[in-house]
């Protein structure tokens, strides 16, 4: 992206999760996803780990985490939605996290500073996500381990492309979901090697889902047509249900994967 492009993508982000910080923090599909207890047990935390979750957001990956690690820096780009966390965190008794304003294209640690680096349902709201994949391996130690758990797009074209337009519709602050085989490339010229991964279908109920981030009736009308009018393929790859006329759910491709700095 042009740098400009870069500053109103971050902008973007910042805006959003000022004004949604609770709501992120309450929000279920962050909150409880069963992914947090898989990514604790796929990534083996130990009690004298310094572990970086990148974009924080409602903190629930730090919170995971804490009774595992010896010290978590959880990071995020916006300082509304870190305080939302702390308040959170610190509710439920988490004393060894630390919290950082941190942009996830330019982590503000030296090299080889972490055992394990984290990041959760968020880098799709990344400009540059080959930059993040980068920085999280440079920030790792030698052996360091690294998952990623977010949306991505199917390797058709058209597929998406669909998804892409209607997350943006939903959220002028997402900017692009890769596909894995991008993720992949990005990941193995960061010098980390792939342990284990899996793909799998996340059902997404369109009420809570379009309410979180619309701003008006009117941005929920515009999203819900989009997916009402869905041509074949992509009603369904994303398996869009509908009743009465009413989008009730559709399923989204989330790709959870484990690597490791060589």
């Amino acid at each position: 992206m042009h740098p400009m492009d870069d500053e109103h993508a971050k902008a973007a982000v910042r805006a959003q999760f000022s004004r949604a910080a609770e709501a992120y923090v309450h929000s279920e599909i962050h909150a409880k996803g069963d992914d947090l207890a898989l990514l604790v047990e796929w990534l083996e935390p130990r009690p004298d780990w310094i572990v970086l979750d990148v974009a924080t957001g409602g903190g629930h990956t730090a919170r995971a985490l804490s009774p595992h690690a010896g010290l978590v820096i959880a990071a995020d780009l916006t300082r509304e939605m870190l305080d939302a966390a702390r308040r959170h965190l610190d509710g439920a008794g988490c004393r060894n996290i630390l919290y950082v304003v941190a942009d996830a294209e330019d982590l503000p640690f030296l090299d080889g500073t972490f055992h394990a680096v984290t990041c959760r349902i968020a880098p799709h709201h990344f400009p540059n996500p080959d930059r993040f994949a980068a920085e999280a391996g440079r920030v790792l130690r030698p052996g360091g381990r690294f998952l990623l758990i977010d949306n991505v797009a199917p390797e058709d074209g058209d597929l998406a492309r669909f998804i892409n337009t209607t997350e943006k519709m939903r959220d002028e602050s997402h900017v692009r979901c890769p596909s894995v085989r991008e993720w992949q490339a990005w990941l193995r010229r960061a010098g980390l090697v792939e342990r284990r991964a899996r793909l799998r279908k996340k059902t997404l109920v369109f009420d809570s889902w379009v309410r979180r981030t619309a701003t008006s009736d009117a941005q929920i009308e515009r999203v819900a047509r989009q997916l009402l009018e869905a041509p074949a393929p992509a009603r369904d790859h994303f398996r869009i249900e509908v009743d009465g006329g009413q989008v009730k759910s559709f399923q989204i491709d989330e790709w959870m994967a484990l690597y490791e700095k060589a």
